[in-house]
């Protein structure tokens, strides 16, 4: 198994033959436990989750200092957008700034934290947006005032 491989084993396996099934760690940077009765769990090292954590802060510290640091350090950014996420070419012009602005932001903010879930969250977000946007008919529906009030919307945490 190579190094960048992560290992995979049910999670009864960790339970009946915990010494083998974590020696897998020396061979592995994660151990993905899958899981009958829930979502499966990932372990690794605590020295790996705190590398994987300076990487990502520093990434993130990088990418807001050149990002801030002249106006044309922002095109440069949008420029590069294309390469890492290439559904915003579906993004209209002003939406692909207003995206490079919140991922600036929110890696920012979450980095702060250190909880990069808001991250993920907002990237699924411009990422959906996109995919109507690539739908002209899609598009159409949702973007089309229909002239008809359908009342209040419930609130979803009634709706089981």
């Amino acid at each position: 198994m190579s190094a960048v491989e992560n290992a995979a084993v049910n999670f009864s396996e960790l339970v009946n033959k915990n010494k083998q099934t974590l020696a897998r760690l020396n061979e592995s940077p994660r151990l993905l436990l899958h899981r009958r009765d829930g979502e499966d769990l990932v372990l690794t090292t605590a020295t790996r989750a705190e590398q994987d954590q300076t990487v990502v802060s520093a990434a993130t510290r990088m990418l807001s200092a050149m990002a801030r640091r002249e106006p044309g350090s922002m095109e440069l950014l949008l420029d590069i957008l294309p390469d890492a996420f290439p559904w915003v070419r579906f993004l209209p012009e002003p939406d692909v700034h207003a995206f490079a602005v919140e991922l600036v932001d929110t890696m920012r903010a979450a980095d702060s934290i250190g909880n990069n879930a808001s991250v993920a969250q907002m990237l699924i977000a411009w990422q959906h947006t996109a995919e109507v946007h690539s739908d002209p008919v899609l598009l159409a529906a949702l973007s089309t005032d229909h002239g008809t009030d359908y009342g209040p919307a419930p609130d979803p945490r009634d709706i089981r």
